[in-house]
């Protein structure tokens, strides 16, 4: 670290403001930018198509040389997910703890990386120093063991981000807080707080996990048939508890999801999840054990179990299907902006013979602190100034109020835009222009070529459909060869709709004739006169606007 009294300090967000994912904060020090964290978002509905969503690294590009590293705080894919496609852009080292990097490692290899790695793992004892600054860590409780919040030591005090985090007083081993380690990091003197916002509109506190373990136990004791247990595949907490609540009821377990398969095999060769070795069982075995001796876990595409479950309720997932006695456990939060999909899930669940174990008052605990522990953490670090991150503008709102109640002022409180530069300087916080920052979508293995005009013209075919006319000219004799000939799909059921194919026809035939009599005529101008017409007519006649597509060939 260098030896001058002032140092310029900013901050901004690449993502994880107003919205859920996509976590990715940018702190510079002087010439020096630290990244924390580099995560994905599941598309919103209206991304139709898209797989998925990461932040747009065009500042992290243009300033590669400056970068010092990306430092992750734990293993879920809103963290971790979006690494190979910025490793691949940025050649910088990750630095994370031992079992977020095998995670960080596994999901590389998925996305199919073939870059250069330099993952470097740290603990919580591990202090990193750079010319501008040092880089430390400590131990949050989270849903998935070794998580940790990072601290950036500066001449002008220290900034903590927190990773997702909550404070859970009967937390396990592996999951509990370094309070001591917070506390003494307040007591030097915290600059600036970046903090979890998830579940700042829930009042008091988050459930202890200790009250998850019972109830689970109970409901597998309960249940009389086979048990399928749907869970997030880096949800390792919740896993462990659905392990020992099945050796407790003395049934084995067999996993579905091939993500689930790699996180529990992870966790396991690491030593974070403990299970005794004949409670699992491969999944062809199933047939062997009696229903009231199986527990099936599962999850599916980027660990969400949703969609599997509809899969089994359909009768139509190629390895289990759900049958009348089954109980099934929703056993994970679900993903906000699902709710609707899940509630038919559970309708399509009891209607193929299954009973349900979901919502308010079982086993879906936030992994996210409440409004006391946020105040809590406030508390701790007593920071100079305070940005909320990590959730929706409402969420960011309510922890800026949580803020003011601990005794904050408006004028200590940033609450950020995606790429909104905050800078720290001459005791004050402000907005300090801006740098590129938003959605880059995945498509397949298309990387951002998928943009707004694409994705509004999916949302019109899903709309309204599309209508092809072809026609065939002869440009020497000026006259038609053949056509029109409209193709209609997902505009009108064709064979209902004859009259109305015919008219469109004649139209654009009239369009054509007319045009190629001119002595001089041209196909983009031909074309625009199509739609036109075409769309002017169609939209009296059925009040719907199909996008409409000429297709013009010349022999």
């Amino acid at each position: 670290m260098n030896n001058q009294q002032k140092q310029s300090i900013k901050v901004m967000a690449l993502g994880g403001v107003g919205e859920f994912g996509k976590n990715m904060y940018l702190v510079e020090v002087d010439e020096d930018i630290f990244v924390l964290d580099a995560g994905l978002m599941i598309p919103e509905n209206e991304m139709l198509g898209i797989d998925i969503v990461i932040p747009d690294i065009t500042y992290l590009i243009q300033n590669q040389e400056r970068v010092q590293g990306i430092f992750l705080t734990h293993g879920h894919e809103d963290h971790i997910g979006a690494l190979s496609y910025i490793l691949s852009e940025i050649d910088v080292p990750v630095y994370g703890t031992r079992l977020t990097l095998e995670l960080a490692k596994q999901k590389v290899k998925e996305q199919e990386f073939k870059g250069n790695l330099n993952f470097i793992e740290v603990r919580t004892d591990t202090k990193i120093k750079f010319n501008s600054a040092k880089v430390s860590f400590y131990h949050t409780t989270h849903s998935i063991p070794d998580s940790v919040g990072i601290c950036i030591h500066t001449l002008e005090g220290n900034i903590v981000y927190t990773g997702d985090f909550k404070f859970d007083q009967a937390a396990a081993n592996g999951y509990k807080t370094e309070i001591g380690k917070m506390a003494q990091i307040g007591d030097e003197g915290v600059l600036c707080l970046l903090s979890d916002s998830t579940e700042a509109e829930k009042p008091g506190y988050t459930l202890s996990e200790s009250k998850v373990v019972k109830q689970v136990t109970d409901a597998f004791h309960r249940a009389e048939g086979r048990i399928i247990a749907a869970s997030f595949a880096s949800d390792i907490i919740r896993i462990q508890h659905i392990f020992d609540a099945a050796l407790d009821s003395r049934r084995k377990v067999a996993i579905v999801g091939r993500f689930t398969q790699t996180a529990v095999d992870i966790a396991i060769q690491q030593e974070y999840l403990h299970i005794t070795e004949d409670t699992m069982i491969p999944l062809t075995e199933i047939s062997a054990y009696a229903d009231n001796e199986l527990v099936i876990l599962t999850t599916g595409s980027q660990g969400e179990p949703i969609e599997v479950l509809q899969k089994m309720a359909k009768q139509i997932h190629k390895q289990v299907n759900i049958k009348k006695g089954d109980t099934v456990l929703l056993a994970g939060s679900p993903i906000r902006g699902s709710e609707v999909f899940i509630a038919k899930t559970i309708d399509m669940l009891y209607r193929a013979g299954a009973s349900v174990i979901s919502g308010k008052g079982t086993f879906n605990t936030s992994s996210h602190g409440s409004q006391e522990e946020l105040k809590f953490m406030i508390n701790l670090m007593n920071p100079k100034f305070f940005i909320p991150v990590h959730g929706e503008y409402r969420m960011l709102k309510a922890h800026a109020n949580i803020a003011k109640e601990c005794g904050l002022t408006d004028e200590q409180i940033f609450i950020p835009e995606k790429g909104e530069v905050a800078e720290l300087a001459d005791g004050n916080i402000r907005p300090a222009g801006r740098i590129p920052a938003g959605n880059v979508l995945i498509d397949g293995s298309g990387i951002g070529d998928v943009g707004n005009i694409v994705l509004r013209d999916r949302k019109l075919l899903s709309q309204d459909g599309i209508l092809l006319v072809v026609v065939t000219l002869n440009k020497k004799e000026k006259k038609l060869s053949a056509g029109p000939e409209i193709i209609s799909r997902g505009f009108v059921y064709v064979r209902e709709s004859e009259e109305l194919l015919v008219e469109a026809a004649k139209r654009v035939r009239d369009i054509v004739e007319r045009s190629i009599s001119k002595d001089s005529f041209d196909w983009t101008g031909i074309k625009q006169d199509m739609r036109e017409e075409l769309n002017q007519f169609l939209f009296e006649k059925t009040k719907r606007r199909p996008m409409i597509l000429p297709i013009i060939m010349e022999v």
